[in-house]
């Protein structure tokens, strides 16, 4: 890892504007910056530029950061990588700190299996293009597939000859390890100690990772035997492991990007074809079913999948039951059918991009409507199945995280079904519920529990909050205002206070800490840092060296307020720094408002539960502690009813 020192000199050297520059035009507008943005298509420039802050902002996608978050999103690599590319762009020295002689071990055996796996590309394409059996056998099939030379060239594909072992020794005369050679799967090694080439006689698919570097390979063979597998691949390593890996990603993630959708297809030459024809946001699972891993590589540049399918109805079926993996991770999903004989291989080779996006819009179903209509053809009039058939739908609507997508699905279902929607309601809930109860661990009894308070609140706290919109107001102004101070004054004395002082001093008297995690940590190394007098929120959190808290304190220093009714008496126009007199303390009082009312709303639910138990004592209790929490609701509208001013 990076030391703090160098990420500084890294973060300092790299000038947004000079990174940016590289990539688009940006011209002058008022103190700023602005261009067109890269990460999605436009004709009227919204993405800005920020010198003076350091920061890029698309108001148009959304996207932002600095300097680093936007070597991140266009490179598609991590928060390390992205430092690591600026360093040598600034050509700064960087001293990674020491490995432990564990960690060095494997990061060394790591190191040489990637060099392995790039000799062994480079030594495939090159028998390819110049030995006369990869020319006259690997070549040839190529072409005849109808991939152009430029494609053959860009996906690296190559060609082990048929010899028993002519890759293994070339590499070992080239002074590469044996050990490494057996650890990639490269080369297979037998009980007496002989080696030979796992890939001997295939063309060879090199499969790269995310960052472009070659992690395994699929090999096929040419000729018909029987007793030999179609295709051949490298089996689980330290570098490669299957289930995390999709085959095209690192050609396909800036298109992925750029269309907010990735089409999901089967197979190496799929992918190839598409890309041939024009359509590069496309990756293959590479025969396997689909894996959380490869879904959470999916969802990392978009939100919207197309699986492509064949006219193979046995296939479908067969794959359509990994699909609910999408649904579960809240993607949107739709599916396209190809004409009968048709895989993307052959039908992305008889059309351009235009004709087969224009396909794509005209033909793509929802998966959710495909589905059923699949399952219905299937079961007929036949009462058994039809039962099935329905628990199958309602498993596939349960698992969609978006409650107002599953209610559509509902309706939608509950129609070409025709099965009541509170039948369906019914199905559903009952499988949420024992999937709840199968992954919680239900709070202990609460009948000995004192008046409640807002400690309350951390119970069943997960990583988004649903006091986000409140939880951000306070981080913002922290951020961008916490060394600012604040006058108070009464009858009897007066103060100041800096904003950061006040809001950290308001949530601790409350017993509150943020739901979301990253935001409480934001809170956390605000109190740790505070003290320093030359303490830069803006800055320090800006260049954080966990890049969520970067990333998230570059949206908050763009983004306008979300505070609700709150007005000015006078008519001219105030700046934020005018009105921290009144938003700093009606964010806490915004905030506190929130857990009341939800506390409020969760003790209304427990009042119906234990009514229909009829457990009079707890009944009593419950109805105690609606009344306190009603006294502290109306104190709290009372406040936020009226103008709040602290003296600035």
């Amino acid at each position: 890892m990076l030391d703090q020192a160098t990420i500084d000199k890294i973060t300092d050297a790299a000038q947004i504007q000079d990174v940016i520059s590289d990539y688009i035009t940006l011209k002058k507008r008022g103190v700023n910056l602005i261009g067109l943005c890269p990460f999605h298509g436009e004709k009227t420039p919204s993405f800005t530029v920020s010198p003076a802050k350091g920061i890029f902002k698309c108001f148009g996608c959304g996207k932002g950061g600095n300097s680093v978050h936007f070597i991140m999103e266009h490179e598609q690599i991590s928060y390390y990588e992205a430092l690591k590319f600026l360093a040598r762009k600034y050509n700064i020295e960087f001293q990674e700190r020491e490995f432990s002689p564990e960690e060095q071990a494997a990061r060394n055996d790591r190191e040489s299996m990637f060099l392995v796996n790039e000799f062994a590309q480079k030594h495939f394409s090159s028998t390819l293009h110049n030995h006369i059996d990869g020319k006259s056998i690997g070549l040839a099939y190529f072409r005849e597939r109808g991939f152009r030379d430029d494609i053959i060239q860009k996906f690296q594909l190559g060609y082990s000859l048929e010899q028993h072992n002519a890759f293994t020794q070339n590499a070992l005369k080239s002074g590469y390890n044996k050990d490494y050679l057996v650890k990639t799967g490269l080369t297979l090694e037998n009980e007496s100690g002989q080696l030979s080439d796992r890939f001997r006689g295939r063309v060879m698919f090199p499969v790269h990772s995310l960052s472009g570097k070659v992690v395994a390979f699929g090999g096929r063979i040419l000729k018909k035997d029987d007793k030999m597998a179609k295709y051949v691949n490298s089996p689980e390593s330290e570098i490669y492991h299957k289930s995390s890996e999709l085959y095209g990603i690192y050609f396909a993630k800036q298109a992925i990007v750029r269309q907010d959708r990735c089409f999901l297809v089967e197979g190496y030459t799929d992918v190839i074809s598409m890309h041939q024809s024009g359509i590069e946001n496309v990756v293959a699972s590479s025969g396997t079913s689909l894996t959380p891993g490869q879904i959470r590589l999916i969802h990392r540049f978009t939100e919207n999948v197309t699986v492509i399918y064949d006219g193979d109805a046995a296939g479908i079926k067969a794959s359509i039951r990994g699909i609910d993996l999408l649904l579960e991770e809240g993607l949107n999903i739709k599916v396209l059918l190809l004409p009968d004989g048709d895989d993307p291989d052959s039908f992305a080779r008889k059309h351009n991009a235009a004709d087969f996006i224009e396909f794509v819009e005209k033909n793509s179903a929802d998966f959710i409507r495909f589905k059923t209509n699949l399952l219905l053809k299937d079961a007929g009039n036949d009462p058994v199945k039809r039962a099935a058939l329905v628990s199958d739908i309602v498993r596939s609507i349960s698992i969609i995280p978006n409650s107002v997508i599953r209610s559509e699905y509902v309706k939608e279902c509950g129609s070409l079904l025709n099965v009541d929607e509170a039948m369906l309601y019914h199905e559903i809930n009952k499988l949420k519920t024992t999937e709840h109860e199968k992954t919680n661990v239900r709070t202990s009894n609460v009948t000995d529990a004192p008046p409640p308070h807002f400690e309350e609140m951390q119970i069943g706290s997960s990583v988004e909050s649903k006091f986000d919109k409140e939880e951000r107001n306070i981080l913002q102004t922290l951020i961008r205002f916490g060394n600012n101070d604040l006058f108070f004054e009464d009858e009897t004395k007066s103060k100041i206070i800096k904003v950061a002082e006040y809001i950290i001093q308001e949530l601790e008297k409350e017993g509150v800490k943020f739901l979301n995690p990253i935001h409480q940590l934001i809170i956390d190394d605000y109190k740790e840092h505070s003290s320093d007098e030359t303490f830069n929120p803006e800055r320090f959190f800006l260049y954080h060296p966990n890049p969520k808290i970067s990333q998230l304190a570059a949206d908050l220093v763009t983004e306008k307020y979300t505070l609700s009714k709150v007005h000015s008496k006078i008519k001219k126009i105030e700046t934020d720094i005018e009105r921290l007199g009144e938003l700093v303390p009606r964010l806490i009082y915004e905030f506190e408002n929130s857990l009341i009312l939800d506390l409020y709303r969760q003790k209304l639910m427990e009042l119906k539960s234990v009514s229909e138990e009829k457990n009079n004592i707890r009944i009593d209790e419950i109805m105690r502690e609606l009344a306190e929490l009603d006294k502290i609701k109306k104190e709290l509208s009372k406040t936020l009813g009226e103008r709040i001013i602290i003296k600035i």
